[in-house]
């Protein structure tokens, strides 16, 4: 078999392709299915999306609104209950969260809430803690490293 052999799935039919301005004869001449006159009936003839023939278009017509700060900084939310993956006493990062797929891509930090029971004790690194998270990590015998950004 080779590529030039290989054809469409049996039940599947190949559409054929609109021939353009080859007369009158071919269903398809004269002004080639693109109407008469105007921009669009023109080579080259194309207007930006958005454009409203003059008009003044939508996106310029409603006002702006709020700001983006450029110096925002996202933190990875870790909740107690994500931690389980981790062997007891072992050191949690966010770098070895992504390693073990509990977060998807490297943020600014990481922040740890306190949502389910921690396992077993735990020595954690992060950003920030809830308080309610802090309790229940000293409750097991583990550690939380706050550090800052």
């Amino acid at each position: 078999m080779k590529l030039n052999e290989i054809g469409l799935p049996r039940g599947k039919q190949q559409r054929k392709v609109k021939r353009l301005g080859r007369g009158d004869g071919s269903g398809h001449g004269g002004t080639s299915c693109r109407g008469h006159k105007g921009q669009k009936s023109r080579a080259g003839g194309y207007h930006k999306p958005g454009f409203e023939g003059g008009q003044m278009p939508l996106q310029r017509r409603l006002p702006k609104r709020g700001f983006t700060n450029i110096f925002r900084r996202e933190y990875a939310i870790v909740n107690l209950d994500q931690l389980g993956v981790f062997p007891a006493n072992s050191e949690v990062t966010l770098d070895k969260l992504i390693e073990a797929g509990v977060i998807k891509k490297r943020l600014s930090g990481l922040v740890v809430l306190g949502r389910g029971d921690l396992p077993h004790a735990l020595t954690i690194k992060a950003n920030r803690v809830s308080d309610s998270a802090k309790q229940k990590v000293e409750a097991k015998g583990g550690k939380i490293e706050v550090q800052s950004v």
